[in-house]
């Protein structure tokens, strides 16, 4: 019986543009610091505020308030405002899988 060669998939696949690359790599930039990371765990479990944000990572608010502006700039984040508080959120849902491999690598 004669062997049965198998097709091999493409080597390349599909390829982003480079801008879309581009992008991606401004996008994991504005995510490459400690506290904006810490940030995006805990809000990847829920709404929070600047001061909570804040006191979590140790850091002073207007500091925060300068990480949640560049998140949002990428439209990593969105912000919902009840009364006088404005709530911070996840608006990217990818960066559930992104953290997902920070932490099964760094986890230990």
């Amino acid at each position: 019986m004669p062997a049965v060669k198998k097709e091999r998939p493409p080597r390349v696949a599909k390829l982003l543009s480079l801008e879309a690359l581009a992008q991606a790599a401004e996008c994991l930039k504005t995510l490459a610091h400690p506290h904006r990371l810490r940030m995006i765990q805990m809000l990847l479990r829920g709404r929070f505020t600047v001061g909570e944000l804040a006191e979590a990572c140790t850091i002073p608010s207007p500091m925060a308030s300068e990480h949640l502006r560049l998140m949002q700039r990428c439209g990593l984040l969105g912000c919902d405002k009840e009364g006088q508080r404005v709530y911070y959120r996840i608006a990217e849902p990818h960066l559930a899988n992104i953290m997902e491999c920070v932490e099964a690598r760094f986890g230990k």
